[in-house]
């Protein structure tokens, strides 16, 4: 059983850090910088997937790669909103979750870029529906990541000790929204995987 909640500060007393206006111009630049790399790199992966003729091996390859980023990346997405959950809680310190968030990015992400370049490589049905979902579910996961940045950066300015209660209204929403994204998208696009791999291995016997 989780400990008492401390009583909720008055609305101008909660914890909402600021930042100045060169460095929120300078934050915002950079995340739409990457997320138009990030959309090329999924668009492109779509193109090459959809209009080149892997074969077989290529697609074996691919598919073995894809099912490896997939664990890889998912599976520490798992641990993070874990830990997240533990804070929420009052089990853990924020900054615990805020380390481990930062030192599972280059996982994370790593196993994105994999997915996009396997992806290209087991032959996607872009006239499925299902399997456009699936796709949209996997641009929407990176933007979703870009876009929770500085709510992240002004988690880790606060004092260690800080609970989910004593944040401003307008953080603790972008935070809550951004893990239900988060959660519903790699769900949705594990499932489909999962059922759409199930139907090829059918369809082939």
């Amino acid at each position: 059983m989780s400990p008492a909640a401390p009583a909720p500060a008055p609305p101008e007393n909660r914890t909402q850090p600021t930042e100045t206006s060169p460095n929120r111009k300078k934050q915002r630049v950079r995340l739409v910088l990457l997320a138009a790399l990030c959309t090329a790199g999924w668009a492109a992966s779509l193109l090459v997937g959809h209009y080149a003729e892997c074969g077989p091996e290529l697609h074996r390859i691919g598919l073995a790669v894809h099912i490896l980023a997939l664990v890889l990346s998912f599976g520490t997405i798992l641990v993070v909103d874990w830990l997240g959950l533990l804070w929420l809680l009052g089990k853990v310190q924020m900054h615990e979750s805020g380390k481990l968030e930062a030192a599972a990015k280059p996982l994370i992400w790593g196993g994105l870029a994999l997915l996009l370049v396997s992806g290209a490589l087991i032959d996607p049905d872009l006239t499925n529906p299902v399997t456009v979902i699936k796709l949209a579910c996997v641009l929407v996961l990176m933007l979703n990541g870009l876009s929770i940045a500085p709510a992240m950066h002004q988690l880790l300015a606060l004092p260690a000790h800080t609970r989910f209660g004593e944040l401003g209204r307008r953080l603790r929403l972008r935070l809550m929204v951004a893990l239900s994204i988060s959660q519903a998208c790699w769900w949705t696009a594990v499932l489909i995987g999962l059922i759409n791999s199930t139907l090829r291995r059918w369809a082939a016997d």
